[in-house]
């Protein structure tokens, strides 16, 4: 095992995993905080040092603390908000998209957003045993319409470097498969995970690979990240962003434009900002579709066209993403 491989290990396991400690921590009152939550709490060391302590308000904070808000029940909240759960074919596939299908890969993550749209998803019901992974594989090369597969999760990436290279040597394999995307928050919160030996995997890959990461604010993005994303840029890897609007955390113009910004500086396209996904438990986070639509006209004022992301919502049953702008 290597030097790398321990080092995020250990970074991961250090991470912060109740709000008394990270509050205290941050110099911060846990008023209105939830101290038992339904989801748990998990937040990476090194992404709270980029919070401002003292500051209740900080915009990374929001994201991750859990708060009395998300006791309240908002009417259109569900706990699968995307119909994951009628798209799933096979144990850890998700095929509701044509041509490309969703791989669960792992049921964790290395940061637990508070507006996550599978905050409430069974992970436990859908573990890719050693048999199901086979099953999930031959799915994918028995689907000949299939051009792309999806590594989702949970956070893919927590994977070892030793599983992802023997999942990428399978997916080498099969002729019609042209692409493989992995959709990854880790880059973001925590860099150490970009090993020498994830880049070799993604170097030798014999399928086109793109990660797309999830930054929601231009504090997220220092220099680690930066050193991680180059890293990944110079695997022959296309990286690409996604985030969510969030009310009281990045909902401002100027703070969207500032994030694409930053992210193209750092090698990274815009790609969508997602209008919230009404998963039970998030709807204090919720920004209405007009407030959305102002924001993109702004938005499109200050940026050239290649860094204005693609406004979109997930519908149930859509055989893709809908584009609002």
């Amino acid at each position: 095992m290597s030097h790398d491989l321990i080092t995020w290990q250990q970074e991961l396991a250090n991470g912060f995993t109740n709000n008394l400690e990270l509050c205290e921590f941050l110099g911060i009152s846990t008023k209105n905080c939830l101290l038992t939550p339904n989801f748990a709490i998990r937040v990476p060391r090194e992404f709270v040092t980029r919070m401002e302590k003292g500051n209740a308000n900080d915009p990374l904070l929001k994201q991750v603390l859990a708060v009395s808000n998300e006791e309240i029940a908002y009417p259109g909240f569900s706990d699968d908000p995307v119909g994951d759960l009628a798209a799933m074919t096979e144990t850890g596939v998700i095929h509701k998209y044509q041509n490309r299908v969703l791989f669960i890969t792992i049921g964790s993550c290395a940061i637990n957003c508070r507006y996550c749209f599978r905050r409430n998803f069974p992970y436990n019901d859908f573990q890719l045993s050693t048999q199901k992974t086979v099953q999930a594989i031959d799915y994918l090369r028995n689907n000949k319409s299939i051009s792309e597969v999806i590594l989702s999760g949970g956070d893919p990436l927590l994977l070892n470097d030793q599983k992802l290279a023997a999942l990428f040597e399978q997916f080498n394999h099969i002729p019609h498969l042209k692409r493989i995307r992995i959709h990854s928050r880790i880059p973001i919160v925590l860099p150490s995970r970009i090993t020498n030996e994830f880049c070799k995997i993604l170097s030798n890959s014999k399928k086109q690979v793109i990660l797309v990461v999830h930054s929601n604010h231009q504090n997220e993005l220092n220099s680690k990240v930066k050193a991680a994303c180059n890293k990944i840029s110079n695997s022959h890897t296309t990286l690409l962003n996604q985030s969510v609007l969030l009310k009281g955390i990045n909902d401002d113009a100027d703070q969207l434009s500032a994030l694409s910004e930053k992210l193209f500086s750092f090698g990274i396209l815009p790609y969508y900002l997602h209008l919230l996904d009404k998963a039970s438990g998030t709807g204090h986070f919720e920004v209405n579709q007009h407030q959305a639509l102002q924001l993109m006209k702004q938005i499109k004022k200050q940026l050239p066209g290649y860094l204005v992301p693609k406004l979109v919502r997930e519908q149930t049953g859509a055989a893709n993403k809908t584009t609002i702008c």
